[in-house]
């Protein structure tokens, strides 16, 4: 009879944590259409808008307060509107393949952004994006590829916490010496760009240099 009656507390126990397991939303799941996020946005925290027609930007964004990795890739939007700093649990924002040059300072409000893909972006106004990037406290690794790049603005060294920079295809004819005042960079890539790299090189530079 104890064996039962401690069977049946046991099974009381476990049912609500059982349950509450069940209906943890699952943050690996990835919603590739805004419609089928919206239905319950509080349980999205990844979302991949990339390759989609927007006719303008699609403001119900913002409700997707959990949101952590948010992709527009090759989306063609002209401009990045304030409203994206909302997104405060934001981790990975991929932006690559738009038309826009110039990010909204309220993109310092990102606390949480911790990686940020600028590809194929030929428009940029890095000197002053930089400047905004600077002040993410998080933000660890940066893509630039495929950007049309002949040189970096002195401002990048404003990424005080910057350890990986991805700088694939672009038209570096060295190594950007202004690189070597991030202090935190710890990975350079720059596959695929038009110059020879030597060992004096990549000891002069200290970190690791992919190329």
């Amino acid at each position: 009879m104890k064996t039962y009656l401690f069977a049946f507390l046991l099974l009381c126990v476990a049912s609500p944590m059982l349950h509450a397991q069940s209906v943890t939303p699952d943050s690996t799941k990835s919603y590739t259409r805004i419609e089928d996020a919206l239905k319950d946005p509080d349980k999205v925290y990844r979302l991949d808008l990339s390759n989609q027609l927007f006719k303008t930007f699609p403001m119900e964004i913002v409700r997707f307060k959990n949101l952590q990795y948010l992709s527009l890739r090759n989306d063609h939007f002209g401009n990045i509107p304030k409203e994206i700093s909302t997104l405060k649990n934001l981790k990975v924002l991929d932006l690559s393949g738009n038309d826009f040059s110039i990010l909204p300072k309220e993109f310092t409000e990102l606390n949480n952004l911790e990686e940020l893909y600028l590809n194929q972006d030929k428009n940029l106004n890095l000197n002053l994006d930089f400047r905004l990037l600077g002040k993410l406290p998080k933000l660890r690794i940066l893509h630039l590829e495929n950007d049309g790049l002949k040189k970096l603005p002195k401002s990048i060294v404003n990424l005080t916490h910057l350890e990986k920079l991805y700088l694939n295809n672009n038209n570096f004819k060295a190594v950007p010496s202004v690189l070597k005042n991030i202090k935190s960079l710890q990975y350079i890539d720059l596959k695929d760009n038009k110059y020879p790299i030597t060992p004096k090189i990549l000891q002069e530079f200290g970190v690791k240099i992919n190329f």
